[in-house]
């Protein structure tokens, strides 16, 4: 069977806020799996805020995507055809596939999941890489504990949401920051938070004095800029800061701006941490464990922004990612499963 394969590389690296002309789409064959090889149909691809950063040039916790490559995505297929010991045909599986109709694996990196635990797009949200990266952070490099105050930017989003609704299940209390009315309601009338701050129209200082007023404990931080300055003035001692993005200032064309407030680590004595859900690949097992009863009990709700378009709607849609048109996990639907 002959398969054509529509593909996204990255044309140029961008300047600013992605454009059209940094891409390029290009079709060729899928290709057939050679000895230890299996050929997936990609099904949803995870459009996420890091990818911004994998496009740049330039040293950074993971190689750039080269120019001419196919833009780096992580997403979920099916097995279409295997010659892998470890993989059959049929088997639905997650990886770092790319923005692409299939792929070629070898299987390194790659998960077989099962679509009846949770629909396929929550595998890339809650049980996917954003819920890791929302478990060790908040519980590994965060360490809340029962009764304090836990802060999230970025909480509508898939980490941010996912974040606040672990410290919760934790017993802290948590405050999450979002843009827009819409956000902030989701967050405390879906998804429990005790309180929710809309910095497009709040002052973000004056509202955690508020709402924090014995300081933050835990900061989780996903935006950088003007909200990670706020929050440094309001921390209790010993707070624990988790720096996990700068959304704020990915498509900067200066250079990012870093926290003035940061003295405020000092007189608290509080941490900032940076940190890499990669490191934790050897305890994915354990995270997806919890994060499975968590959602099969109720106590963990997940939610997915579908687009649809397949390949060819991947740059309008990061567009989108931001913009901030999503609520919960931005997800590109390729195939129907």
């Amino acid at each position: 069977m002959t398969r054509t394969n529509l593909q996204l590389r990255l044309a140029a690296r961008p300047a600013g806020l992605p454009r059209e002309s940094d891409w390029e789409f290009t079709e060729q064959p899928a290709g057939e799996p050679a000895e230890g090889e299996m050929l997936v149909r990609v099904l949803h691809l995870s459009v996420d805020p890091a990818m911004r950063g994998w496009m740049n040039a330039g040293k950074s916790y993971i190689p750039p995507v080269e120019i001419g490559a196919v833009m780096r995505a992580g997403a979920v297929g099916r097995v279409v055809a295997s010659r892998h010991p470890d993989f059959a045909e049929g088997d639905h599986v997650t990886g770092m596939f790319g923005v692409q109709e299939y792929c070629l694996s070898d299987g390194r990196g790659v998960l077989r999941i099962d679509p009846e635990q949770a629909p396929l797009p929550v595998h890339l949200g809650v049980l996917g890489m954003p819920g890791m990266t929302a478990y060790f952070g908040l519980l590994d490099i965060g360490r809340p504990q029962k009764g304090e105050t836990v802060v999230v930017s970025g909480a509508a989003g898939a980490v941010g949401s996912a974040v606040g609704q672990i410290a919760r299940i934790h017993g802290c209390r948590v405050i999450g920051i979002a843009g827009g009315e819409a956000k902030c309601r989701h967050l405390t009338e879906e998804l429990g938070f005790d309180a929710a701050v809309d910095y497009k129209s709040e002052d973000v200082r004056q509202a955690l004095r508020e709402h924090a007023p014995d300081g933050v404990d835990v900061y989780f931080d996903n935006v950088g800029g003007d909200i990670l300055d706020a929050v440094l003035t309001r921390l209790a001692r010993g707070a624990r800061i988790v720096i996990c993005g700068a959304v704020s200032q990915y498509n900067n064309e200066t250079a990012v701006r870093g926290p003035a407030n940061y003295m405020s680590l000092l007189v608290n004595r509080a941490s900032m941490t940076g940190m890499v859900v990669f490191d934790y690949a050897a305890r994915y097992p354990e995270a997806r464990e919890d994060m499975a009863r968590w959602l099969a009990s109720g106590e963990l709700r997940a939610r997915e922004h579908l687009v649809d378009g397949g390949v060819r709607a991947f740059p309008e849609t990061l567009l989108g990612l931001f913009r901030g048109d999503n609520l919960g996990k931005l997800v590109l639907r390729v195939a129907d499963a």
